[in-house]
């Protein structure tokens, strides 16, 4: 049984789904204003709507024949506060990494006789 952020990450991982989502974003919509844009029917679009709702990114209600549905944030809220701490340390190590290259691009030092002395090493 996969975990729940694995689940969500193989629910984004197509391009399809997020489109999806992306339109949700901006408020509720049914399954038939969900399908409109995509050159694809109603029952392939059902099946990621159920992959969505699967990964509890869409929550989906009946209002008589039609379905509402919704984005639901938690399970994106998990998955970045997971991809934050990969940000942070990439950030810290492309920070140590321009720092270094700073050292070693430095010009060699003048030692007051016109003449350079070797940089040392660190």
């Amino acid at each position: 049984m996969p975990d729940q952020l694995s689940t969500t990450f193989a629910a984004l991982a197509d391009p399809t789904r997020r489109a999806i989502l992306a339109r949700l974003s901006t408020g509720d919509a049914t399954v038939g204003e969900l399908a409109e844009p995509f050159d694809m029917s109603l029952p392939a679009i059902s099946k990621h709507l159920t992959v969505l709702e699967k990964a509890g990114l869409v929550t989906k209600s009946r209002d008589g024949q039609r379905r509402h549905c919704r984005i639901s944030v938690a399970p994106l809220k998990d998955a970045t506060s997971w991809l934050e701490l990969y940000r942070q340390h990439w950030e810290q190590q492309f920070d140590n990494l321009g720092d270094y290259l700073a050292t070693i691009h430095e010009p060699p030092a003048d030692n007051g006789t016109g003449a350079h002395t070797p940089q040392e090493s660190s």
